[in-house]
């Protein structure tokens, strides 16, 4: 009984892990998540896959070996306890009861009257006759509970032999032997070998499924460790179409999808829709609406220059496809698209859940092949009371996203970042401002030489600025400048600059010095600290997403699970037996009466409580009234 009890605990516990801890992820998840010692830890005790793992089964069987032995022990005594009635007990035996109590009366007593009130106390009762003329009244209720020891241990046995039936014994013991092995290649599934997939006898599974739009198949996947199987259907799905509704914000409301069965034994395929927690059974699996992802949407892109003023191209991108710029021997892989995406942005003093509009996610695979991770939304989105175009970057996927924000124009476009990144990489325009400020400059008619070298170090300034940003302005100044001047030398280039750039913004715009207002002073400041963010964004051209033409795809998982019915009969028989045992009292109840007058009374029950005092005090005066 302790070990199946600290078993059961065990249990338990693992079982609250294997809720918490989502389960069969692909690997790459639990290594971001939990980092490399972590996830290696991890995987050796086998959290990943808690209810498959070979010590929770083992723990599983042991339970059902230990439990069985204790019904098959204790299982006959107990039904001769329930069946039986003790008769044979002796006026001494029933003495030496801790609960007896003696009456004294001389007169007959009236044995039908107590029989009617032990019955009308819903005691089951047997009356035997004595030699000597005594009579013995044996008395019993609550007996039921003894039966719930014997429901809540096959309750326990059902249970584990369901979540064994669940546990792909079959499947581990082939495994063992070299009959089956789990595929870690990213082929098509028409390309597994035998020995990576499951046919479609296999009595239990957990695999998923997605599918586009239109499209069917008659595989699914079951995610295996650091790999895969291929489980092979006895029917195809085909997905006719795909719905989601949204909240106002953009969050997902609900989803479901319309599914086509086909099977050769049918004379005609079955039309179903499936949404979340409502589920399709069929020849024993089910098929769950899990998810959604993209199918395939086409992408229409405009490829902005960064670093040249050459006229931007165009490019046509598919989710899930590449496409290879020959030219820059660069390669865009398209990873998914979300047509909405609800993030908390500040209103005010308060962060609102806000719907900021469609993001695509992609690589940018370099010649080498090296690829940095990209995340653009379509649309500016407000921050800190102006709008900016979004664009993420990061080097490998357990690190966050680094964000170029890049500020929009009075018409919500990019256009006039691009025009002005242009002008501050215009060499002829760049020259044409150092000399008017130049000129402008307090000693420019005093001294020539003056104004030459001021001239020069604008211009020089806004090539360094040009060519890389601020942190080519800071080295710089780290190189050429002592230590106790430099706090100077950054106040001083940093005034330059702001000036050189709005009086070139002013010239690319044809702007005069009172069209210079407080918002296109700012617009300038993000701009320029845009146009510095650009030499680390990792790629010459920045990403914008013109149009799209959505295809949706359906997440589905389908299970076949036979353990499930043992599982629910197991958990019914658990519960009415604890039921049995907390809620039904036993009682049994002994009454000599004797020939010669008096009575002897004895009650017994398993469970010595407050309930059973009262019930023994309520018992003798109950049968004082009914004898005197």
């Amino acid at each position: 009984m302790s070990f199946a009890v600290s078993m059961l605990v065990f249990l338990g516990i693992a079982s609250i892990i294997g809720t918490i801890l989502k389960q069969n992820e692909p690997y790459e998840n639990y290594i971001i998540k939990f980092g490399q010692f972590w996830f290696g830890f991890f995987e050796k005790i086998g959290l990943y896959d808690v209810y498959h793992s070979v010590w929770f089964l083992t723990i599983l069987l042991f339970l059902v070996l230990s439990t069985t032995l204790c019904i098959i022990k204790s299982t006959p005594a107990i039904l001769k306890d329930f069946l039986a009635f003790k008769d044979s007990l002796e006026e001494r035996s029933l003495l030496s009861f801790t609960h007896h109590f003696v009456i004294k009366n001389k007169k007959s007593v009236n044995t039908s009257k107590i029989l009617h009130y032990l019955k009308k106390a819903k005691f089951k009762i047997k009356e035997k006759s004595k030699e000597n003329g005594d009579v013995l009244i044996i008395a019993k209720k609550g007996n039921y509970q003894r039966l719930g020891y014997i429901l809540t241990h096959i309750g326990v046995v059902v249970i584990c032999l369901g979540g064994l039936l669940d546990g792909n014994l079959i499947f581990k013991a082939q495994e063992i032997f070299g009959y089956k092995r789990i595929e870690t290649l990213d082929i098509p599934a028409s390309k597994v070998p035998e020995v990576s997939r499951l046919g479609i006898s296999n009595s239990s599974f957990r695999a998923n499924m997605t599918l586009a739009e239109g499209s069917s198949d008659n595989v699914a996947f079951v995610r295996m460790k650091d790999g895969y199987l291929v489980q092979d259907l006895p029917f195809k799905i085909t997905l006719k179409d795909f719905r989601i509704n949204h909240y106002s914000t953009g969050m997902p409301k609900s989803f479901e999808s319309d599914l086509v069965i086909s099977d050769p034994e049918l004379s005609q395929d079955i039309t179903k829709t499936i949404s979340v927690n409502h589920p399709f059974t069929y020849k024993g699996i089910a098929i769950y609406q899990s998810d959604f992802q993209d199918g395939g949407t086409k992408l229409d892109i405009k490829l902005r220059s960064l670093f040249n003023s050459s006229t931007s191209q165009k490019i046509d991108g598919k989710i899930f496809n590449k496409v290879k710029l020959d030219k820059d021997q660069l390669t865009y892989e398209f990873n998914d698209f979300k047509k909405f995406n609800v993030l908390h942005l500040k209103e005010g003093e308060k962060e609102k859940p806000r719907n900021v509009g469609p993001s695509v996610t992609y690589k940018v695979r370099n010649s080498s092949g090296q690829a940095r991770e990209y995340l653009s939304y379509q649309y500016a989105m407000p921050i800190d009371g102006r709008s900016f175009f979004i664009s993420g970057m990061r080097e490998t996927p357990q690190e966050e996203f680094k964000y170029l924000k890049i500020p929009a124009d009075a018409k919500g476009s990019i256009e006039e970042f691009i025009l002005f990144k242009d002008a501050l990489q215009n060499k002829t325009l760049v020259e044409s401002v150092a000399k008017k400020m130049a000129n402008q400059s307090a000693n420019a008619d005093k001294n020539n030489d003056v104004k030459e070298s001021f001239e020069k170090s604008v211009n020089k300034l806004m090539t360094l600025f040009a060519q890389g940003g601020f942190s080519n302005i800071a080295e710089n100044i780290d190189k050429n400048i002592p230590d106790s001047e430099k706090q100077k030398a950054v106040q001083t280039y940093l005034k330059i600059i702001d000036i050189a750039s709005s009086e070139i913004y002013k010239d690319r715009f044809n702007l005069k010095d009172k069209e210079l207002n407080q918002s296109r002073i700012l617009f300038i400041q993000d701009a320029l600290n845009a146009y510095s963010d650009m030499f680390f964004y990792g790629v010459p051209y920045y990403f914008e997403l013109i149009s799209y033409e959505q295809k949706e795809a359906s997440g589905l998982q389908l299970t076949k699970s036979p353990g499930q019915f043992w599982v629910y009969l197991g958990s019914l028989s658990l519960v009415l037996g604890i039921f049995s045992m907390i809620y039904l009292h036993e009682r049994k109840l002994w009454l000599l009466i004797k020939a010669k007058g008096g009575v002897i009374l004895a009650l017994s029950s398993n469970r010595k409580n407050i309930d059973f005092e009262n019930d023994y005090r309520k018992l003798i005066q109950e049968i004082k009234k009914i004898i005197h």
